[in-house]
């Protein structure tokens, strides 16, 4: 098999996991999207493939949406702001030709399985891609 014919038969896409869950085949690339270490966890348990401390929010910001000052919204759309901004622009970009290329799971270490910053990660990254793709075919 050729090495295009493999890529286009590969995995793609874009998961969520806790970091505490065990590592599965599925997973393909674990990416970590914390600033800080998960709490009592090995590095060799994690099985992270690659830690991008810099697309984590900035502290200030998950200060703020931990104590309430923040409502999940407002967390969502500063953090795309943040996204939008070095060094978590150039992560970004990383990340997103990681995917292109293979399945990608962003491991994060909250408890909250909803409302944490790997889940906002991937919609925007999503809505990042749409409006490319929108841009690229309006182009044309």
């Amino acid at each position: 098999m050729s090495a295009a014919e493999t890529a286009a038969t590969r995995p793609r896409g874009l998961r969520v996991k806790r970091a505490y869950e065990p590592a599965a085949a599925g997973d393909g690339l674990r990416v970590l999207v914390d600033r800080l270490w998960p709490r009592g966890i090995s590095k060799d348990k994690a099985r992270v493939d690659l830690w991008l401390k810099a697309i984590a929010p900035s502290d200030a910001l998950r200060r703020r949406v931990h104590d309430g000052r923040l409502s999940w919204s407002g967390f969502a759309a500063a953090y795309g702001r943040e996204l939008a901004q070095e060094p978590a622009k150039s992560a970004a970009a990383e990340l997103r030709q990681l995917v292109r290329r293979q399945r990608v799971t962003l491991l994060y270490a909250s408890r909250d399985q909803i409302n944490n910053n790997a889940v906002a990660l991937k919609r925007w990254l999503q809505r990042s891609v749409r409006a490319r793709r929108r841009t690229a075919h309006k182009s044309r």
